[in-house]
């Protein structure tokens, strides 16, 4: 990607960093949602996540810069009650610092939203400050088999538990680009407000910027 004269230099002094945590049970869809956001691609394979997976882009919204951190996370049997127990568990090691959380859940599979649910309430249970957490509904696709009526799941997600809420699909890139706009958001990017569909990025797409750990 090649950068207009001059914006590079103007770039370094407002550049900052999201860090942005991923949770869900196995098989909701978190490494595909990241993929498409990434690579805008898609693995019918199913390969279930033993590892937690760190994505390094730079995000580029209505001319400003933010570099974020994206982990993904494979499934934890509970959220660590402190850094010590998160450190204790490779694939736990970051969660307890990132800025904002999106948990995601299948729509067609009950016990999946109760994952959630648990992990949600783990989280301000252990978080000593108020940190922003989207719930996301994946698979819309096959919304037919969907268990929980979506009214439902969004009444109870934003009035009650004053999350946001997002359904997407990750296997036809639908609403993905909507989330991480809506993650930006709610950690208080105030240039991210009136972003559309023009979003750009900086090293997503090289592969030496994401690791495994």
């Amino acid at each position: 990607m090649h950068w207009p004269a001059g914006y590079q230099s103007r770039r370094r002094g407002m550049v900052s960093t999201f860090k942005i945590a991923i949770l869900g049970a196995q098989g909701v869809g978190k490494t595909a949602i990241v993929r498409q956001f990434l690579f805008n691609e898609y693995n019918e394979a199913y390969l279930p996540s033993k590892t937690r997976r760190v994505y390094l882009p730079a995000a580029v919204l209505n001319e400003h810069a933010h570099n974020l951190q994206i982990m993904d996370f494979p499934p934890i049997a509970s959220f660590p009650v402190n850094t010590l127990q998160e450190w204790a568990d490779a694939r736990c090691r970051g969660v307890h610092s990132a800025h904002a959380y999106i948990l995601v859940y299948d729509i067609c599979c009950f016990d999946s939203f109760e994952y959630i649910k648990t992990i949600r309430q783990q989280i301000l249970q252990t978080r000593m400050i108020e940190t922003p957490i989207i719930i996301v509904g994946n698979k819309r696709d096959l919304q037919n088999g969907r268990v929980i009526p979506r009214r439902n799941v969004s009444n109870l997600v934003k009035k009650s538990w004053k999350c946001g809420y997002v359904e997407c699909s990750a296997k036809y890139n639908w609403h993905v680009l909507l989330l991480f706009r809506e993650v930006l958001q709610s950690m208080g990017c105030a240039r991210c407000k009136h972003v559309h569909a023009a979003i750009c990025f900086q090293g997503a797409l090289r592969r030496d910027r994401c690791s495994l750990m």
